[in-house]
């Protein structure tokens, strides 16, 4: 599966995701740090790859509706800092396999996994 880890999350989610050998690859290391969300979505929708991220405006179902796009895997830890994040992604990655979760609009919290899928 091939994602994009927004710039908003540390490099250890990168790196994590690649030792579980997905293809992911950051924002910033693609020169793509600051764009304008519009700008940033369509690029990563041109690369059909998941967006992992802890920028809820990604996650709108309204702007982007599951079974639209390649997926959004949204990270929302309690606590600021590196390693409730860090703990989120931990979470989902023993819980499912992220190809399941291409297309959907996946919110994490220390609370759940939800998931929102394309309307049958």
């Amino acid at each position: 599966m091939r994602i994009k880890v927004d710039e908003d999350l540390p490099r250890a989610a990168i790196q994590m995701l690649r030792d579980m050998g997905y293809e992911a690859v950051g924002v910033a290391e693609q020169g793509m740090g600051g764009w304008k969300d519009h700008a940033l979505w369509q690029a990563i929708q041109a690369e059909q790859r998941l967006l992992v991220t802890a920028d809820k405006g990604f996650a709108d179902i309204h702007l982007s509706a599951p079974g639209t796009h390649g997926g959004v895997l949204l990270l929302r830890p309690d606590q600021d800092g590196i390693r409730p994040v860090i703990e989120l992604l931990q979470l989902i990655l023993v819980s499912c396999d992220l190809e399941a979760l291409a297309g959907t609009i996946t919110v994490v919290t220390p609370r759940g996994i939800r998931i929102r899928r394309a309307k049958k």
